[in-house]
């Protein structure tokens, strides 16, 4: 299947009639992407919506139509500026494969601001544009479910914003959920399974007497107004779920504003006050200390020079005195031996050399040691003693004054630093203020949850109510309808329901393990860290991805980046495309979001040209950038290039040939 031409007349911002031709083939080389750009608000969803419009018509999941109904959502789209009795006009040409031959259909759906009936006319035109199919417009939806079936549509035609919810959450939204149940043939099955309960119900009403169908009846009201109920708790429930996570937001910026305005540290206010007092208490021990070693012999420290030297006049004497007593005591044992010497057989004239010599030794040995100042400290042992102990107890003493200066100067930093927070808290009416918006606040979340609980625990209720009134009109259909043909319908449907429920799980089985394989793929594909996953499995009930590696061991999906979580979700998409069999364009709205430049280049480089063979892209001018699109463009990926041209002051969009750039 592929698009080849879609016109918007008078649809949303597009005043006029306006043209895209969408066929990217052309006499070369086929090049797959039709490249769109234009700013927020310029158009682009608009496009994407006219496409599933033209497909699906009332059936559509446009992301503008929200609530609205059928007929509100066509008025909401004609354009601002349109004559109200002028047609809004949706047309997309497209072309597939008949019998093996190749067959278009033009695909038109009109309709005036003043809506006929509520809806919208749909047209089928033929390979010429002039001869309507009207057999085809009688059974569109049924011929359209074959093409492109709603169910599997988002797989194909999906935005940004749903990548980025897919990437975001443990289990897919449900509109992917819908797409995989699709895929995977659930969607018949289930439907199979209805139609079972029907048949059964049908044939029991059929040969009940009357008392039985009475009975029967009045089960199946109960049934159907308890499934009703179930319903309308089950919106209720969501619609609380929402007010929970607003109030749960207000809640957290009523205590952002608590904190930044000082209303935390005005109710610790008393607290900072009394470890200002402590710190005050410290701070006046610490000097009293201070002042104490002042009062010793801290003083001496300003002549540190003096006492030096004192001490080195001290020691220089005192070895002077220890030299003089040693020199004496040689004289007088030199005197001994020349008294020794005139007293044996030796001649003067020997003991005079003897004589000279004594004398030019000692000479020779306390020449060194000769004081040329006379000595002024004139200190004894005792007093030299003090005077060492006194520096040593000096040198303590200022390392432990260093030791206390530090701790003051910690302590009065200390003090500022509490005097600075007590100034940032909020007056008392302030503060009054700000708490009781939190309280509020809190009081609010806590009300909301307390509901949200008690329609949670009804919502248990019902569901235990269901399952009692089907295994009420099981039971009564078994004990009380007896006829043969019908009770054996109801047996055999009974088989049935069993075969299908193992029928199945067998084919979610196989089809997710061919899935799990070709996510894995995509994702490794598009990933330029390749040992990052070695398995991806999904959960066959919630259809979670759970990530492997080498080793066995689970990557928990928040160690990825937001970019890696975002190519996971985009691989996840792919991977449903290729499985699904079906080969028809792709169409994304947003593509890139807050991807990084490597995995932006991955996805430019590796998706986009082979995502399909006709690849439909909406982008802004930051998305797809001067980079991007120059590496398509040498990659030959780009057929075709426009530029969603919005006029703020008119409010109207004009589709021009070309990019930004």
């Amino acid at each position: 299947m592929i698009f080849l031409e879609l016109v918007l007349q008078n649809f949303g911002p597009y005043a006029g009639r306006q043209v895209i031709n969408l066929d990217p083939r052309s006499e070369e080389n086929p090049r797959p992407i039709i490249l769109l750009g234009g700013m927020n608000g310029g158009g682009k969803t608009t496009l994407m919506d006219a496409i599933r419009l033209a497909l699906y018509g009332q059936r559509a999941q446009c992301s503008t139509r929200g609530n609205l109904s059928y007929s509100d959502f066509l008025t909401q789209c004609v354009n601002s500026k349109t004559d109200p009795l002028k047609d809004t006009r949706i047309e997309l040409v497209f072309e597939h494969i008949e019998n093996d031959e190749p067959i278009k259909y033009r695909i038109v759906r009109f309709w005036t601001k003043n809506l006929k009936d509520g809806k919208d006319t749909l047209g089928i035109l033929g390979d010429d544009d002039t001869w309507p199919v009207d057999s085809l417009v009688n059974i569109w939806d049924e011929y359209i479910e074959n093409l492109l079936p709603l169910g599997i549509s988002n797989l194909f035609l999906f935005d940004g914003e749903q990548v980025k919810e897919l990437a975001e959450q443990e289990t897919p939204p449900p509109v992917v959920v819908d797409a995989i149940r699709g895929l995977l043939g659930l969607e018949l099955a289930d439907r199979l399974a209805v139609d079972l309960d029907i048949l059964v119900n049908r044939k029991l009403k059929e040969v009940g007497n009357s008392k039985d169908l009475a009975n029967l009846e009045e089960i199946e009201t109960r049934l159907t107004q308890q499934q009703e109920d179930y319903q309308t708790t089950e919106e209720k429930l969501e619609t609380l779920k929402n007010q929970v996570e607003e109030l749960e937001q207000k809640q957290q910026e009523a205590f952002d504003k608590f904190i930044s305005e000082g209303g935390k540290i005005a109710a610790e206010r008393n607290q900072l006050e009394l470890q200002q007092d402590t710190k005050t208490v410290e701070i006046e021990q610490v000097r009293q200390s201070m002042c104490e070693l002042a009062a010793d012999v801290l003083p001496l420290a300003l002549i540190p020079n003096l006492l030096t030297q004192v001490q080195t006049q001290g020691e220089k004497e005192f070895r002077h005195q220890q030299v003089q007593i040693s020199k004496d005591l040689l004289i007088e044992r030199d005197q001994r031996l020349l008294t020794w010497l005139n007293q044996v057989e030796i001649s003067p004239i020997q003991v005079e050399k003897i004589q000279s010599f004594l004398v030019q030794d000692v000479d020779s040995l306390y020449a060194n040691t000769i004081q040329i100042e006379a000595p002024w400290l004139l200190a004894d042992d005792e007093i030299l003693s003090q005077l060492d102990n006194l520096i040593y107890h000096l040198q303590n003493t200022k390392l432990s004054a260093k030791e206390k200066l530090a701790i003051l100067k910690n302590k009065e930093e200390e003090i500022h630093t509490l005097e600075r927070q007590v100034q940032t808290a909020a007056a008392p009416e302030d503060y009054t203020k700000l708490r009781q918006a939190i309280e509020a606040a809190q009081n609010k979340v806590v009300q909301a949850k307390a509901n949200y609980e008690t329609i949670r625990r009804r919502l248990a209720e019902l569901e235990n109510i269901i399952a009692k009134s089907k295994k009420e009109l099981s039971e009564y259909t078994v004990k009380n309808i007896k006829h043969k043909n019908s009770e054996h319908i109801i047996t055999s449907a009974a088989k049935v329901q069993d075969t299908l429920k193992i029928f199945r799980e067998k084919l979610t089985l196989r089809k997710l393990n061919k899935l799990e394989e070709e996510v894995k793929n995509c994702f490794l594909y598009l990933l330029h860290k390749s040992d990052l996953v070695h398995r991806i499995t999904i959960d066959t009930k919630t259809f979670s991805l759970s990530l492997y590696d080498l080793n066995g061991k689970p990557v928990p999906k928040h160690r990825l980046s937001a970019g890696e979580k975002q190519l996971l979700a985009i691989a996840f998409l792919w991977g449903l495309a290729k499985v699904s069999g079906h080969r028809l364009p792709v169409a994304i709205d947003t593509p890139l979001g807050r991807l990084d430049s490597s995995h932006r280049s991955n996805l430019v480089e590796r998706y986009f040209p082979s995502a399909s063979h006709q690849v439909i892209l909406l982008s802004t001018d930051t998305e797809i950038g001067k980079n991007e699109v120059e590496t398509l463009r040498e990659n030959e990926a780009i057929a075709r290039e426009y530029l969603l041209k919005y006029d703020s002051a008119t409010r109207q969009t004009t589709i021009q040939p070309g990019y930004f750039w």
